[in-house]
């Protein structure tokens, strides 16, 4: 996706979010289940796969209205703290979970037993592995044929029902293509709406929507699409344990992730340390 497209779409997507008031948990709506520490000033649930999992299952049977979880590591932290509106966004999530090594490191500092993190295309493997045929699935996001991909994967491998896929377009959809998405959605009557259009841009989108969809749960998984379909190839297991994931993707990807990575990754470190070492709180 060419940058200057995906700014458009960015900045589409937070002109429409902002317009709405911002909620957080101070509210009482959100569920705050899970023990949660802070890092740079953004809530993360200190929370595993399994767990997510289970959490997933009780908004499905209780229906008490629209859910989301932000699947957030590094990038989304920094973006967080550039973007105080983003932050409040992350806020307003029922869970904000530990994706990258360093999150799950700096809450295991804080005293809690994380031994993994909690990454989109596992938390996606998993929760269709252990619920089969279950739940129905609704795919959002992913290049053209991306999401007919993987729906066809995960139905074939694991049994799930499939409500629906749609790759949305690489330009702020027109009013009309919203309001037909969200119709298709809706009719779909899915049980776990999957969203993988990218950090912010899917958390912004699960915001906007969460009081218009009657889905119990929307997951922003990212790059869950692109690996688990087979696009892009994942990291090895020994280089995802030592944090090094990054420079595996940076490598696929350098002319779209090299800002994240090598702009955002030594911010990210630098005000970590600052943080860690009580030499400024954010």
């Amino acid at each position: 996706m060419p940058l200057r497209k995906d700014r458009s779409f960015l900045m589409e997507v937070s002109k429409s979010v902002r317009s709405r008031p911002i909620r957080n948990h101070a509210d009482g709506e959100a569920d705050t289940d899970a023990a949660c520490f802070r890092l740079l000033g953004v809530r993360v649930d200190a929370i595993q796969i399994p767990e997510v999992v289970i959490r997933m299952e009780r908004w499905i049977s209780e229906h008490t209205g629209c859910h989301f979880v932000a699947v957030t590591g590094m990038h989304g932290v920094v973006e967080a703290r550039h973007d105080p509106f983003f932050r409040q966004v992350l806020m307003w999530a029922d869970l904000v979970v530990p994706d990258g090594m360093p999150l799950v490191w700096i809450g295991r500092r804080k005293g809690y037993a994380l031994k993994h993190r909690v990454c989109g295309p596992e938390l996606m493997l998993t929760f269709c592995r252990s619920t089969g045929p279950k739940y129905r699935h609704f795919f959002y996001g992913g290049a053209p044929g991306v999401p007919d991909r993987l729906a066809e994967i995960l139905q074939r491998r694991y049994g799930i029902r499939v409500a629906g896929t749609h790759s949305p377009p690489f330009r702020p959809p027109t009013t009309r293509e919203r309001r037909n998405i969200i119709a298709r959605i809706q009719e779909s009557r899915t049980d776990v709406l999957w969203v993988g259009l990218g950090t912010p841009k899917q958390e912004l989108w699960m915001y906007e929507h969460r009081d218009t969809l009657a889905v119990p749960v929307m997951v922003g998984v990212g790059a869950a699409f692109d690996i688990n379909s087979g696009r892009v190839k994942r990291a090895p297991v020994w280089m995802r344990d030592c944090g090094l994931e990054w420079l595996f993707r940076l490598l696929q990807e350098p002319r779209r992730l090299s800002r994240r990575y090598l702009i955002y990754g030594p911010e990210f470190a630098w005000k970590v340390s600052l943080e860690v070492l009580g030499l400024k709180e954010f």
